[in-house]
């Protein structure tokens, strides 16, 4: 039955009657989830879960409760059914929190003004409905929240959340109205692209400012976007009208259609994000989405998808899924539209991330249409219609392959193989019951390294780009290919102690030079082959700063706790932290390469840096190891390094990657936009413009053909994307950055040669010789 609750002043009395508990300790065993989502190495944690968590029944966790609960100006709240099993679980969790998670914060005062900010930020994130006047209100609780948590009171949640559902009805309502009326899009006045450091509106005539310039830069977009065949000049358009009017009815029947359970996640996943980012919580629908996401088996487009203010924004692109091997949609870009294989593109601006997922899903080998708005050119960008053949994540396009690739430098020539791996994958199911075809990425690789040794490589690639991570165990054997027997990486628990993870297998498959190419997006267990090799100076990291993933999830199902039949949900929390043999952690920092590209962008709002308030880097004691016999000695590096950077200053792709990323930053860090119509217009023809020039120059540089308009150049893209579809096609297009990379390795295999008859060599830091040699071209942000 619904609990009413009356709000008349200022506080939240809390009266409570309590029972009693047993204290309780045991040991669980687990199995780990890593960033990429596959379930990989079963071992024994501690839980240590003390008073009124592992009990025989519900009742026994939750003391019996009545509430009286006040808050001055806000209105009636109408508790859900499901008020007090939410109460009990909510409790569990912070006990859990308390526990056995890996990071230790207390909840106090501080962090209870945090849960309150990032409440209200998930509900609105773009500054769009709440008044400053709501925020005060809410301000008055501020320092209560740990207390509510801690007793289970989720009354001022639903009262927030009551606030919430008001002013979004009002702001739609006047959406609405205003929409109907005209607009001078000859005013030079700006709309405001970023409001996450603005202020909150101090009333409504400012509130009702900001939606009628939100609603002129719609009707902009719409225009010079020309969807659905709008007169690009005509204000009264029925196409746009129609478009905002749904968009805007939609923000509101989705805030409508909340329910408890939305509610409650909203909350609880501030709670546990306050903590650290990759803490989440699951409702039942939520949980049944996560699973799909770790089994990999969504048929649907294969990209990891997150809510960025009211846009769905790609995050990351699985290895294998249909989005890679169409290779059109790229992490960073925004869904702004879904439509089905014969139907009309729905707008899904505004729109909650579980909705837009489940008009993308859909039976295997049917279309989906997208909208996007490609990531380099930000909010301002022309919006482009893609189409993804729905598909399950392919194995085979996930596992390990290998190419040859010849290359030719100033002083030599060689052979180099080259290992793409896209991810660490395992065939667990085959492993357990010893079926001897099981894949697995050690299998795969130790294979494809024979048949290289057979084809008289000179030296080896292992092209880590784009790898999220994968199954620890795999990382583990499959860097022990490289080196004999001896440490790989530490594992520290929530309770301190450290595991120390070795390579079983003392046979070396590959003893010849090595280079481990990566970026921004190797994370986990990328990074922990990456570090390994770093540290073992068993070969050269070339590339890019790695993602900084170095922490352990594990999801675990509340109900495991309780004697119940009710669903209580599941809950990932961070249980270990990955540290390499020499101490350092790849958490947050990476893995700095040995050879930086000097196009990476020194940005700190890439990988687990990007997050406020993920766990730091840190160090622990170094592990007993012995580095490989060929280590790297300074005139050899040094010799390379000059080659390497005297060559990507006069290299035209390089530059013309430099130039873009330049260009893309000015796009990603621009707050405002115009809203005169012509000025936009013209605007964007200067960066369609400025694109064309830039593509050209790089094109002559190289030799080939050039285009004389946008059209033709968006024209050629079209046709590259279509043959990318066919899974025929084979690409033969020119990777400066791999080919770049077999030169690095081709000069120091060269040096080294020379370097056999001269006096003993001089072990280097590697990253100091990088770091002096790239100042020289471009300053670098450490």
């Amino acid at each position: 039955m619904a609990k009413q609750l009356t709000f008349f002043s200022n506080k939240f009395r809390v009266t409570r009657r309590t029972g009693y508990a047993h204290e309780n300790h045991m040991h669980h065993r687990i199995v780990h989830q890593l960033s990429c989502g596959i379930s990989i190495l079963s071992s024994t944690i501690a839980l240590h879960v003390i008073v009124g968590v592992l009990v025989c029944t519900l009742a026994a966790i939750t003391p019996t409760m009545t509430w009286s609960a006040t808050l001055d100006g806000l209105e009636q709240a109408i508790m859900p059914e499901s008020f007090e099993k939410q109460s009990r679980t909510v409790k569990l969790i912070s006990y859990l929190v308390d526990k056995s998670y890996f990071r230790k914060v207390p909840l106090d005062n501080r962090f209870s003004e945090k849960v309150l900010n990032r409440f209200i930020d998930k509900l609105d994130p773009a500054k769009s409905f709440f008044l400053q006047e709501d925020i005060d209100r809410f301000e008055t609780i501020k320092y209560e929240f740990d207390d509510y948590i801690k007793r289970g009171a989720l009354e001022p949640v639903y009262a927030i959340f009551k606030v919430f559902r008001k002013r979004v009805n009002q702001r739609i309502e006047y959406a609405l109205q205003r929409l109907e009326q005209s607009f001078d899009f000859t005013l030079n006045e700006q709309f405001l692209l970023d409001t996450q450091q603005s202020a909150w509106a101090q009333s409504e005539q400012s509130l009702n400012d900001y939606w009628r310039k939100r609603i002129k830069n719609d009707i902009i977009n719409l225009r010079l976007a020309k969807k659905s065949g709008a007169d690009p000049d005509n204000n009264d358009s029925d196409d746009i009208n129609k478009t905002l009017r749904n968009r805007y009815a939609h923000i509101a029947r989705r805030t409508r259609q909340f329910n408890a359970d939305d509610v409650f996640q909203s909350f609880i996943n501030a709670y546990v994000t306050t903590i650290e980012p990759h803490a989440s919580y699951y409702s039942l629908r939520g949980a049944e989405n996560f699973k799909i996401h770790m089994r990999l088996s969504l048929e649907g487009i294969g990209a990891v998808l997150q809510t960025d203010n009211e846009y769905t924004l790609v995050r990351r692109i699985i290895p294998g899924g249909p989005a890679d091997i169409a290779d059109q949609l790229k992490s960073g870009d925004r869904i702004i539209g879904v439509g089905q294989e014969n139907e009309d593109i729905v707008d899904v601006i505004g729109w909650r991330l579980d909705d837009v997922v489940d008009l993308i899903r859909g039976p295997k080998g049917s279309t989906v249409k997208l909208d996007i708005l490609p990531g380099e050119y930000g909010l301002e960008g022309k919006p482009e219609t893609i189409i993804i053949l729905r598909d399950k994540i392919k194995l085979e396009e996930q596992a390990a392959k290998k190419r040859l690739l010849k290359v030719e430098t100033e002083q030599s020539q060689s052979t180099i193989g080259v290992i793409d791996l896209p991810s660490f994958y395992s065939d667990f199911d085959g492993k357990s019951v010893s079926d001897p075809n099981y894949r697995s990425t050690t299998k795969d690789v130790r294979k494809l390294l024979i048949e290289l040794k057979d084809e008289s490589i000179d030296g080896l690639i292992i092209d880590l780009r784009g790898n999220g991570g994968g199954a620890l165990t795999e990382a583990i054997s499959l860097t022990g290919l490289f080196f004999r027997k001896g440490p790989v990486v530490q594992v520290q628990n929530s309770n301190g102690r450290i595991q120390i993870d070795q390579d079983p297998d003392p046979d070396i498959v590959y003893d010849g030079p090595l280079v481990v190419l990566v970026d921004r997006h190797s994370a986990s267990a990328s990074e922990i082959l990456a570090g390994a090799i770093q540290d073992y100076k068993r070969g050269l990291i070339v590339g890019e700063p790695t993602f900084g993933k170095g922490t352990v999830q594990n999801l675990v199902s509340l109900n495991r706790f309780v004697n119940t039949e009710e669903d209580l949900g599941q809950l990932k929390v961070t249980i270990a932290q990955f540290f390499r043999i020499n101490g350092d952690s790849t958490q947050h920092r990476g893995v700095i390469p040995d050879i930086i590209w000097h196009t990476a962008e020194r940005e700190t709002d890439s990988g687990e840096r990007a997050y406020e308030n993920a766990i730091p880097w840190r160090q622990i004691d170094k592990a007993s190891f012995v580095p490989f016999q060929l280590s790297l000695d300074a005139q050899v590096l040094n010799q390379t390094l000059s080659r390497h950077f005297s060559r990507v200053k006069s290299d035209p792709e390089f530059a013309y990657v430099l130039e873009v990323n330049k260009i893309n930053k000015l796009n990603r860090e621009r707050k405002f936009t115009t809203l005169n119509q012509d000025k936009r217009r013209e605007n964007r023809k200067q960066r369609d413009l400025e694109r064309l020039t830039l593509e050209n120059k790089k094109r002559k540089a190289l030799g080939q053909s050039t285009f004389e308009t946008v059209e033709l150049l968006d024209a050629e893209q079209d046709s590259r994307d279509e043959d990318a579809e066919n899974e025929n096609f084979i690409d033969q297009g020119h990777d400066a950055f791999l080919v770049e990379s077999g030169k690095i390795l081709t000069d120091f295999v060269y040096y080294k040669n020379l370097s056999k008859d001269n006096s003993p060599k001089t072990v280097v830091d590697t990253k100091l010789v990088n770091q002096n040699l790239l100042d020289s071209i471009e300053p670098i942000n450490n």
